[in-house]
């Protein structure tokens, strides 16, 4: 471990400066292609991830600011990965921003400021910087659900995203201001300390505080009942922005939960882990069901959404076992590996629905994928993959995930856990029935529309590119989950 100051935000600094300098050439940019800003953008998200990379790379551990920010090999991977999504995002939604006059500089600054947000918590070791990430993360989303002002159904959506938001955030600041009553810091590691050694802390303000953060985390993730926004935040938003908002978040949010539950309050993991198991059930349930019923893909899949988030649960609820920590890298890193592959698949999914759309048609019904695989055999068998990973078919990078959870639950040895492998298991049967309908759709039924709107060549090979990795990395999984494991093991250590 060694002191540093300013270069542990390096990273942060530079994406800083790059979305003020997005902004500023964007309003003396007079291309309508916005070709100077997007380019610009994605150099700026290029530079950030080498960075982060840089320092996974270097493998070790320092602390800045006072101890409030840390850099670590977890922190540093879940950002490279959140850069990388945002930077795919931007590919699939350059056209379809375009085609619907909301390519403006403020879309690309706005994305930048959700990545700073997401860095800031990621590497956030100190509760008031936990809630600076989210709030700059989330006030930019906000932002970006109601872009389409003269659009009634996205404007709801971002009125309901921001007032159920607005919620969540008051949960878990309410919550963490009980464990700072109770613990007397605002520290992470130094919460663990008193939380573990002084006798006389107040465990009844403890428990209380641990309810309100695991329900803000739990709006944050969209588990079950914590879930409402998502349908519809899903559906009302513009499919750019429901991309950007089902994406790279998700890392923050899986780097908020390891940061506040399991380097903070681990030892009080005998009362939020059994929340996390009646959160991931509930999850399972609802989400797989309700997808079943839904006609709009966007809706399908925001409950499958909410469903995938139950597995991550899962695997973060099977990490204290027996009072020990044994099974903690397991299934830690086995809950991290699921977050990629999910953020790999959804960006997939979304970008082909932003590809099949054109002005005036969303091409947001399961319908709408009818005949596809006779007009676009290969954009069908692109979504295959994707619906294949989603459903958890080998050897789809999909099927390795659920694998490590599934794992992780049964290695714990306790009965109460082999049970809770058996029911994710049977819910992930009856999720595929919801997306090899839509496969069915694609190659069976009869073409509704005689030929694709769109057809951008940095779309196409984005898709391509994303199908494969969503295939490949499925049989090499071995490789990124040791890279979880080790991250994970890293920051435990500390």
């Amino acid at each position: 471990m060694r002191p540093m100051n300013w270069p542990v935000i390096y990273p942060e600094a530079w994406l800083l400066v790059a979305a003020c300098a997005v902004l500023l050439v964007d309003l003396f940019s007079k291309d309508p292609e916005r070709r100077p800003t997007f380019w610009l953008t994605q150099i700026g998200l290029a530079v950030f991830a080498a960075l982060q990379l840089s320092d996974y790379m270097a493998g070790t551990t320092a602390y800045g600011m006072n101890g409030m920010v840390v850099i670590d090999p977890m922190g540093r991977l879940l950002a490279f990965f959140a850069a990388i999504a945002v930077m795919v995002t931007l590919v699939y939604s350059r056209p379809t921003l375009a085609a619907r006059d909301m390519l403006k500089g403020e879309f690309f600054m706005l994305a930048m400021f959700v990545l700073l947000g997401i860095s800031v918590m990621c590497s956030a070791n100190n509760f008031l910087v936990v809630y600076l990430g989210l709030e700059l993360m989330s006030l930019s989303l906000y932002a970006l659900c109601a872009v389409r002002r003269d659009h009634a159904v996205s404007t709801e959506a971002a009125m309901k995203y921001f007032v159920l938001g607005a919620l969540a955030s008051g949960f878990l600041l309410y919550g963490l201001s009980m464990m700072y009553g109770a613990t007397g810091t605002l520290e992470i590691p130094k919460v663990f300390d008193e939380i573990a050694k002084n006798p006389r802390i107040n465990r009844e303000v403890l428990v209380f505080g641990v309810v309100f953060v695991v329900a803000g985390l739990g709006f944050k993730l969209g588990a079950v009942p914590f879930h409402m926004w998502v349908p519809d935040v899903y559906q009302g938003a513009p499919t750019s922005v429901t991309l950007l908002i089902g994406g790279a978040p998700k890392f923050a949010a899986f780097a908020i939960t390891i940061r506040l539950l399991v380097e903070g309050m681990l030892n009080l993991a005998v009362d939020w882990q059994p929340m996390l198991i009646v959160l991931a059930v509930g999850s399972l349930a609802i989400g797989n069901l309700a997808a079943i019923a839904q006609t709009n893909l966007k809706r399908m899949l925001a409950y499958s959404t909410i469903a995938q988030m139950g597995f991550i649960l899962l695997g973060l609820s099977a990490g204290f076992i027996s009072n020990n920590t044994l099974s903690a890298g397991n299934a830690y890193s086995s809950a991290m590996f699921y977050v990629m592959a999910y953020v790999f698949t959804t960006l997939g999914t979304f970008g082909l629905i932003m590809f099949l759309s054109r002005q005036g048609f969303e091409s947001e019904q399961i319908q709408d994928l009818a005949g596809l695989a006779r007009r676009s055999p290969w954009v069908a068998g692109v979504m295959t993959v994707f619906m294949f990973s989603l459903a958890g078919v080998p050897p789809m990078i999909g099927f390795f995930a659920k694998l490590a959870i599934i794992q992780a639950l049964v290695t714990t040895n306790l009965p109460g856990y082999l049970v809770l492998a058996v029911v994710a298991v049977m819910f992930s049967l009856i999720g595929a029935f919801y997306y090899l309908r839509v496969v069915k759709v694609m190659w069976f039924d009869e073409p509704l529309y005689p030929s694709l709107a769109l057809r951008d060549r940095g779309v196409s090979a984005m898709l391509a590119l994303n199908g494969a990795a969503v295939l490949v990395f499925g049989p090499l999984s071995g490789g990124l989950m040791a890279m979880c494991r080790d991250a994970i093991v890293k920051a435990l250590a500390n």
